[in-house]
C-alpha cells in the first residue's frame, strides 16, 4: 500500500496503512462490553435490524455463508441455524478479541458442527472464487480501510446466483431526525461509553465513523461498481440504518 495514501479514522485523517491497527485497538477495548453497549446504544432495536437482514438474506438449508465483521455472532448464529448440518457458516472478524468473544458465545449456544472461526481482513478474503452463496457484513464496512477493494473481494468469493448483504448505519432521511441523531451520537454515546465501558474515546470514534460512511445512494453505486447487479437498499428506523443487497448473476 502506498505510504502516502490517507483515509479517515473517524474525523481524523490518518495514513491508510495505520487505520486497521487503530480500528483493532478500538475493538480490543470494547470487546468485553460489546453486547451490553449494543443494547444500550440502540435501545435493543439492533436485534430487529438484524432480524430484517436475516430475512433479506434468503439463506436456506445447505448453503455456505461468510459473515464478515461478525463481532459476537448475532448474524452468524442465526445463519448456523438456517443452513443446518449440511451447510457451513464462516464467522470472521479482523479483530481477534471480538472473534474470541463471538466464538465463546456461539459454543455456549450449541453451534459447534457447522461453524468455522477465522480472523479475516475483508480486503483480502482467503477463499477461492465462487465459494459462498451469501456474504454478509454487519456494522463493519465503515471500519474497512479500502471499502471498494473489500466489496470486490466479496463479489469474487460469491457463487453465481449468490448475494451480498451490507447492514450498516446510514443517513437519516429527514432533517429533524438527523438533528436528534447527531445529538445522540456525539453527546449520549460517548457518555454511555464512559459510564458503562469506561471508554468514551472508542465510542466517540464509532459515532464519527458513522458520519464518514457513504450515504445510501453512494454505497449502492459502490456495490454496483464492484460487479453486483439488481442492487437495492432498505432504510430502517428512518434511515438511521440501511440494508444494502446485491446479486452476482
Amino acid at each position: 500500500m502506498n505510504s502516502d495514501k490517507t483515509t479517515h479514522f473517524g474525523f481524523e485523517t490518518v495514513k491508510a496503512e495505520e487505520k486497521a491497527g487503530r480500528v483493532r485497538e478500538v475493538f480490543d477495548s470494547v470487546a468485553s462490553n460489546y453486547d451490553i453497549m449494543n443494547d444500550l446504544m440502540s435501545l435493543g432495536v439492533h436485534r430487529l435490524w438484524k432480524h430484517v437482514a436475516i430475512d433479506l438474506s434468503a439463506v436456506r438449508n445447505g448453503q455456505h455463508v461468510l459473515d464478515l465483521a461478525s463481532g459476537t455472532g448475532d448474524l452468524a448464529s442465526r445463519f448456523a441455524g438456517l443452513v443446518g448440518p449440511e451447510g457451513r457458516v464462516v464467522m470472521s472478524d479482523i479483530n481477534l478479541a471480538m472473534l474470541e468473544e463471538g466464538r465463546k458465545r456461539m459454543v455456549d449456544s450449541g453451534h459447534v458442527g457447522n461453524v468455522e472461526y477465522l480472523q479475516i481482513n475483508a480486503e483480502e478474503i482467503p477463499f477461492p472464487d465462487n465459494s459462498f452463496d451469501c456474504v454478509t457484513i454487519g456494522f463493519g464496512l465503515r471500519n474497512v480501510t479500502d471499502k471498494d477493494k473489500a466489496l470486490r473481494e466479496m463479489f469474487r468469493v460469491i457463487k453465481p446466483g449468490g448475494r451480498v448483504l451490507v447492514l450498516e448505519f446510514s443517513k437519516p432521511v429527514n432533517k429533524p431526525l438527523e438533528k436528534i441523531y447527531d445529538f445522540y451520537s456525539f453527546k449520549a454515546l460517548p457518555l454511555m461509553g464512559k459510564l458503562v465501558a469506561k471508554d468514551a474515546d472508542s465510542y466517540r470514534y464509532l459515532a464519527e465513523s458513522i458520519r464518514m460512511h457513504p450515504d445510501q445512494e453512494t454505497l449502492k453505486q459502490m456495490i454496483e461498481d464492484a460487479g453486483f447487479e439488481r442492487c437495492d437498499y432498505h432504510n430502517l428506523t428512518g434511515g438511521v440504518v440501511a440494508i444494502h443487497r446485491g446479486f452476482k448473476l
